[in-house]
């Protein structure tokens, strides 16, 4: 097996080094820069555009570059200034060769990885800690109460049976089916399972389809829980990055990746992306689609942030599933967990009959099935038209909670740099330079908490980011904007601070 797992070639690579920009403005590329007043010799612009491209997600770790002769004539440059910087990059770390399989980007030994994540804030300690953490609003009332009434309502024929359906109660199943047909995509019940939230979807699919050590190709950065989740299930995780500044998946990139490591999975967020907020365009989704189909590849498509459209200028594409008529390799998670409640774990799964046919069957040996009280209040909520008025809801409290937070990031850290999404429930901020690692361990001693970069990357990338939710209003997202502007101060002036507690969990 190759030690890389994508190749990055010199047209893109040379692209990439030419869009880089310093806090100064100064535009990285394989001339030399001024630093500090000083000009720095032309191989070491290029390794510390490249390490920096490394660091911040943009060139996947364990990612072929090109030959050194490639890369200097891509670049205008001579061979000679591409082996020193290769040589200066191997020497710190983030470069590593073999003869015959040429050199790969890495990360430097004992590097931490990105493994750790927030719990939720118990709800008791609210008056003290702003909680960032977790990406979830409060229910939409009445609109729980009244699901929840009608749930009780239905439940006195399923509680004269056994009470186990490990495919889904079948009216949840018709109701989910036809909101997929309603949308465009004819969808039969028996397209349909049921799942213990989203992530329960994920972890069955990726049973159902992967085995220990096959090729699993992620967006980078990517929902870190789903991260954690494929690791410890023995994924090798090919990581491709997301386009800049919101403008979804980089296409190239990802047939490159596909057709090269041939992974038997992809696991990616079209609809308002975790964490970044980007939303994939049509073009964009029928091309992956293409690809996935072109490689073997079955295509993941987590759709929970899909209805969190924020502005309503924004017309939403059509869902990936739509660009595979034949159902053949594309796979569709969704969740109420967003759109609606987090404490209602209610997913499910849409995908061709035989593979629902798989999941029932390995379902035995799982969970055995989704409580059935929530399944009643979801199938409530889709045959009543409660769910449209609670998402309706739920759009207006995040788009408020949205323009607050960024008007308090705006005032208080001018020099974080982020693109305001048009939906989802988070927004991904570069931090002035500094290590959004050290801000989260600052502002956690600060009373706020953010999870950092590193945990939305599978090899320690986006050490310059946090992921901030959309779950705070008025005051109170000026005093988490505040405490963060103190946090980064507190980097910025080399203060120490007590390790976070290793944790697992990021919504």
């Amino acid at each position: 097996m190759s030690p890389w797992t994508s190749a990055v070639g010199a047209p893109q690579l040379a692209r990439l080094l030419g869009s880089q920009h310093t806090r100064d403005g100064v535009v990285a590329g394989a001339a030399a820069s001024l630093t500090g007043g000083r000009r720095v010799p032309a191989y070491r612009s290029l390794a510390d555009g490249v390490r920096l491209l490394i660091l911040e997600g943009r060139v996947a770790v364990a990612a072929r570059l090109p030959a050194e002769r490639e890369l200097a004539t891509a670049l205008a440059v001579s061979r000679t200034t591409v082996a020193a910087a290769y040589e200066a990059l191997r020497g710190e770390g983030f470069l590593e060769s073999r003869r015959g399989a040429g050199s790969w980007t890495a990360m430097p030994a004992g590097s931490p990885l990105p493994t750790r994540g927030l719990d939720p804030l118990p709800p008791e300690a609210a008056a003290s800690v702003i909680d960032l953490g977790t990406a979830a609003l409060p229910a939409p009332e009445p609109w729980l109460t009244r699901a929840m009434r009608g749930a009780l309502d239905e439940l006195p024929p399923h509680a004269r049976t056994h009470g186990d359906y490990p495919a889904g109660l079948p009216a949840l199943r018709q109701a989910l089916a036809d909101r997929y047909t309603a949308r465009g995509i004819p969808t039969m019940p028996e397209q349909i399972i049921v799942t213990t939230g989203a992530m329960g979807a994920v972890a069955a699919t990726y049973q159902l389809m992967v085995r220990p050590g096959e090729r699993v190709a992620v967006e980078s950065p990517s929902y870190a829980n789903i991260l954690q989740l494929m690791r410890e299930a023995g994924a090798r995780l090919v990581p491709v990055a997301m386009a800049d500044r919101l403008a979804g998946w980089d296409i190239p990139s990802w047939r490159q990746v596909l057709s090269a490591a041939s992974p038997r999975m992809a696991y990616v967020v079209a609809d308002f992306h975790n964490p970044t907020g980007a939303l994939a365009t049509e073009e964009q989704r029928r091309q992956l689609v293409d690809a996935a189909r072109s490689a073997g590849t079955i295509l993941v498509a987590d759709e929970t942030m899909a209805e969190l459209r924020l502005d309503e200028e924004v017309e939403l594409p059509r869902p990936v599933c739509a660009f595979d008529p034949a159902g053949s390799t594309v796979i569709t998670i969704g969740s109420a967990s967003k759109s609606f409640w987090a404490g209602l774990r209610i997913g499910w799964v849409r995908a061709a009959p035989d593979v629902i046919r798989s999941l029932v069957a390995a379902r035995a040996y799982a969970d055995l099935g989704t409580p059935v009280i929530e399944q009643l209040a979801v199938a409530w909520l889709l045959n009543t038209g409660g769910w449209e008025q609670a998402v309706e809801v739920r759009r207006d409290l995040a788009r408020s909670n949205r323009n607050d937070l960024v008007d308090a990031l705006r005032r208080h850290l001018p020099d974080w740099e982020f693109t305001v999404p048009h939906g989802g429930l988070m927004l991904w901020a570069r931090t002035g330079g500094l290590s959004g690692s050290r801000i989260a361990e600052a502002g956690a001693r600060l009373g706020v908490r953010v999870p950092s970069g590193p945990r939305f990357g599978v090899d320690g990338a986006f050490e310059g980011y946090v992921r901030l939710p959309f779950t705070v209003a008025g005051a109170v997202a000026d005093k988490a904007a505040t405490r963060l502007a103190a946090a980064a101060d507190l980097v910025a002036t080399g203060a120490t601070f007590e390790a976070e507690s290793p944790r697992t969990h990021v919504a």
